[in-house]
């Protein structure tokens, strides 16, 4: 029997929890990686080598290295005010596909106070840097704020965020940048780098931690690229990944690295070269703490800058702008090199700390609330489960008042609360934040989902009984461009007339889709049962190029985690193309997957599966007959506990599919045996019903459909307790 449910569409942010993730495979020099690690901690140098091969861009950076040595001799010479403090405007991008790199703004929040901790020398640890540099190491006077105003003006907390899988492929910055651009969630546009500096935090940048170019562009592009897992201390970065913004700020402000500007440490031929700061030893570089590395006569010129030691020290393997992790200190020459950049007008950076520029970009200290927000940890949930709720307020909230419809507690005053959803539904968050002058509330609606009772096995939908997949409670979409999400198609079915299909044709560029389902029992199983999860899809390319993927992802604990259990890619997905948009019009057009892999882990009550596909602009997906069993896979729909893994009713096949007004039935029994002939529609309806004295061998009955309004009908045939359904279609 056909089932009914009803099907939702979800809030996006559910689908963050450990997402299935595509990283492209990268060259790494091993010798410019820290000790133990497995990028490349740094490759500003090498991006700066790709810009140079530019001759505009060349003509650039010699324009900017006069004016910067112009505002270095000024500083040296005491001609530009010493002590002010420096603030620079700091947004940070966040792009991600639902996964780990989508950090929290608690990270990023950790990230600021240590990069503002070492800049302003107020890091303990530079008490403790080795005998020779003792009292060397130096407050910049340089401060990050988070900008509290977008360019079009509007408010927001200094974080944007953008969905996209671009953040698994770092090949080409600029890319991941057109992305932000196009897609994130507070101002669709540029975000000037005269105005801001742009952090931009992903999964994958093209094999480092970290990277940026020195200041003399002035577009979005000359910003600073890092892993989510080198920013800050705490979530899924560490105490020893901490400092990598340090770094790669002090590259922004136009530092080299300590022995000179490559990206190569420990390469002797360093030794002729130098970082254009006198007081930081010649050296070849080192990749981890060798407190005791002496590589370089350090009275030795380099680039005619003179050193200014008077005797043979070891090397500052202690400084940012080396790769140790015992990093915690910037010198005086450093210092004076980093503040010179900010006075250079070619890169821009002479206007980002200006009065008016702070106004502009909200960073001038403004503490008043001007928006109410939250976030979940998660959004979707079995009935019982805990949700943690976070305060995204800004700026400067002191007071919070919580309303959870369906919660437990229903009300609160935290400001990160922790609530219980005990029955299933969808259900609104309310926050009201205040500065104690000024007040915002934000609802969400709908904003909390705890799923119904599971459902159970044999579990079988072939997606008939709908119009649409929104706001209904089985299944959930999740659609990376926010755009072309899996949808209910009129016309075509491998049965039926209906089915799913996701849009693809119509996408140009890389995304990432699902069709989640809700939760499903399998409780009743046996650790040696075999469950079978089968479905029909239709696809072919557009070019021949095209690569793209369908996943089955399986979760045990109702979405909190999810693990791949089969892969379908390239020329195995499909072979064939079609330059126009794809739709299947025949049978022969559609493929049927059993999944296998269901293993006993997942024999509980809060199972779960989502099909994913990764797209790169190829054609239409269409999905139908989604059918879950115990057993071993049947190309028939199974309905019926009792209706497989049986040899009695052998043979069995119904025609002509779609039916014209008759249907024959063909099967084979052993021995002469009653059988049950049943003809049901979607809804489970008996609609005609017979018994037939079969004989033993084949057997032959003709059903009459004539009087069968048009739709989709099974008919099931039953031998003593065994049972099978074939569906059929009357046109």
């Amino acid at each position: 029997m056909k089932k009914r449910y009803l099907i939702f569409l979800l809030n996006l942010s559910v689908f963050s929890n450990f997402y299935s993730q595509q990283t492209l495979n990268r060259t790494i020099e091993p010798s410019n990686c820290r000790e133990g690690e497995t990028v490349e901690y740094c490759s500003t140098h090498k991006k700066m080598q790709e810009l140079l091969s530019d001759p505009s861009q060349k003509s650039k950076q010699l324009e900017y290295a006069l004016l910067q040595e112009q505002a270095l001799q000024k500083i040296k010479s005491g001609g530009i005010e010493k002590g002010v403090i420096y603030k620079i405007p700091v947004v940070f991008h966040v792009l991600h596909n639902g996964g780990v790199e989508n950090i929290s703004r608690e990270q990023i929040m950790d990230a600021l106070v240590i990069i503002n901790r070492d800049y302003k020398r107020e890091n303990t640890d530079a008490n403790t840097v080795a005998t020779p540099f003792q009292g060397l190491p130096v407050d910049v006077e340089i401060e990050f704020v988070l900008a509290t105003k977008a360019p079009n003006g509007a408010c927001f907390g200094g974080i944007t965020r953008t969905i996209s899988p671009l953040t698994y492929d770092g090949s080409n910055g600029g890319a991941q940048v057109d992305a932000i651009v196009a897609g994130n969630d507070i101002y669709q546009g540029q975000w000037s780098g005269s105005k801001y500096m742009n952090i931009f935090i992903c999964q994958e940048i093209g094999g480092a931690a970290g990277y940026t170019t020195n200041p003399w562009q002035t577009g979005m592009k000359n910003g600073i690229w890092v892993l989510h897992n080198y920013v800050g201390s705490i979530g899924t970065s560490s105490e020893n990944t901490s400092r990598t913004l340090t770094h790669e700020s002090g590259h922004w402000l136009n530092l080299s690295h300590t022995w000179g500007p490559n990206n190569n440490p420990g390469n002797s031929a360093s030794c002729s070269d130098d970082d254009g700061v006198s007081d930081t030893p010649i050296c070849i570089g080192v990749s981890s703490c060798a407190m005791n590395s002496n590589t370089c006569n350090d009275l030795m010129p380099a680039n005619g800058v003179t050193s200014s030691w008077t005797t043979d020290v070891v090397d500052n393997v202690e400084n940012y702008m080396d790769y140790s992790y015992c990093s915690k200190m910037f010198t005086q020459g450093q210092k004076d090199r980093m503040r010179a950049s900010l006075l250079s007008s070619v890169g821009g950076r002479s206007s980002v700390w200006t009065s008016s520029n702070l106004i502009a970009t909200g960073a001038n200290g403004a503490t008043t609330l001007c928006k109410a927000d939250f976030l979940s940890n998660k959004t979707v949930i079995c009935a019982g489960e805990t949700i943690s709720f976070t305060d995204d307020s800004y700026n400067a909230p002191s007071g919070w008042t919580w309303t959870f419809t369906g919660g437990t507690p229903s009300t609160s005053i935290l400001n990160n609360p922790s609530v219980v959803y005990s029955n299933p539904g969808f259900y609104s968050v309310t926050l009201t934040s205040t500065d104690g002058a000024t007040s915002d509330s934000e609802t969400k609606t709908s904003y909390i989902h705890v799923l119904p009772a599971a459902n159970s096995i044999p579990f079988f939908e072939g997606f008939e009984s709908y119009t649409s997949l929104n706001s209904l409670d089985l299944w959930s979409v999740y659609d990376q461009g926010a755009n072309r999400p899996f949808s209910i198609y009129s016309g075509t079915g491998y049965s039926g007339t209906k089915c799913v299909k996701l849009n693809n044709f119509s996408e140009t560029s890389t995304t990432s889709d699902e069709l989640i389902s809700s939760k499903i029992d399998l409780s009743s199983l046996s650790t040696s049962d075999i469950v079978t999860l089968s479905f029909r899809y239709s696809y072919k390319k557009k070019t021949s190029t095209n690569s793209e993927s369908l996943k089955i992802i399986a979760s045990n604990n109702c979405g909190s985690t999810w693990t791949t259990r089969k892969t379908i890619s390239g020329t195995t997905l499909g072979t064939l193309t079609s330059t126009s948009a794809w739709t299947p019009s025949t049978i022969s057009d559609w493929t049927t997957v059993h999944c296998t892999t269901i293993s006993s882990i997942y024999f509980n009550s809060n199972f779960r599966f989502k099909l994913k596909f990764d797209g790169s602009g190829g054609n239409n997906l269409y999905v139908d007959d989604i059918n879950i069993y115990s057993g071993a896979p049947s190309d028939n729909i199974v309905l019926s506990v009792n209706s497989i893994n049986n040899t009695l009713l052998s043979e069995l096949e119904v025609y002509p599919n779609p039916s014209e007004g008759e249907l024959n039935v063909h099967f084979s029994i052993p021995s002469d045996e009653n059988v049950s002939l049943q003809i049901q529609d979607v809804t489970g309806k008996l609609i005609q019903a017979q018994v037939v004295k079969a004989k033993t061998g084949s057997n032959l009955v003709l059903l009459d459909t004539s009087t069968l309004t048009s739709g989709v009908y099974f008919v099931n045939i039953q031998l003593n307790n065994i049972q099978k359904t074939i569906q059929f279609v009357v046109k």
